[in-house]
């Protein structure tokens, strides 16, 4: 795809997520590996309701900026990902209200923190590592994070939100949607006796899907 191209895939994403309010104001930040290397990204202090192609950060691939206005402070996020997963194309990060409202909750287990209520959350996300709450642009986020990267996709930080990559825009924004929709299936039924699948069909449907 061309460079033109990829630009207006991001905004078109950037535009559905904000009109159907996955993110709000000037918060969250996308990402697409670029076919020349580096990655194009949302800008800083940018509504990803009202992204134009022409301001998008251009990335190399030591994360230095080469064009456009100046990328997220949260920049590091994306990088690890996309260190850590050589098949991830996209990456999102987004500050959706349901998934930050989970990520705040006592006593959530740390290796995965939301439970598998449904396949669909099985099939996308999977396990949920909680990352520790850090200071917003902090480097030992980045850290953090890099740590999980190798073995999850997506990921949710404390008080902040979710930071999924994909091997494609499209996967990587499915997969936030459906742990958004599991977040607030989970504050739903925070208190009450919960069904969840049980582990031996947790395992099924991975091995049936080969999600290994």
């Amino acid at each position: 795809m061309t460079d033109a191209g990829l630009r207006e895939r991001l905004c078109n994403a950037g535009a559905s997520l904000f009109q159907r309010g996955l993110t709000f104001g000037s918060t969250g930040n996308l990402s697409m590996r670029h076919p020349d290397g580096g990655w194009l990204m949302t800008p800083t202090n940018a509504s990803l309701g009202e992204l134009d192609p022409g301001r998008l950060s251009r990335i190399d691939a030591e994360g230095r900026l080469m064009g456009g206005d100046a990328p997220t402070k949260e920049a590091f996020l994306h990088r690890v990902m996309y260190a850590e997963r050589v098949g991830a194309k996209a990456v999102v990060h987004l500050h959706s209200t349901h998934a930050v409202a989970a990520s705040c909750l006592h006593g959530l287990d740390p290796c995965n923190c939301l439970p598998p209520l449904t396949a669909y959350y099985v099939m996308r996300v999977g396990r949920l590592p909680l990352v520790p709450y850090y200071p917003p642009g902090d480097e030992s986020l980045a850290r953090a994070v890099e740590k999980l990267a190798g073995t999850h996709h997506a990921v949710l930080l404390a008080n902040h939100g979710p930071v999924v990559a994909g091997t494609s825009l499209e996967n990587a924004v499915y997969a936030t949607e459906e742990l958004e929709e599991t977040a607030k299936l989970t504050l739903m039924l925070h208190g009450r006796d919960t069904r969840p699948l049980t582990p031996g069909q947790v395992e099924d449907l991975r091995a049936r899907l080969k999600l290994w």
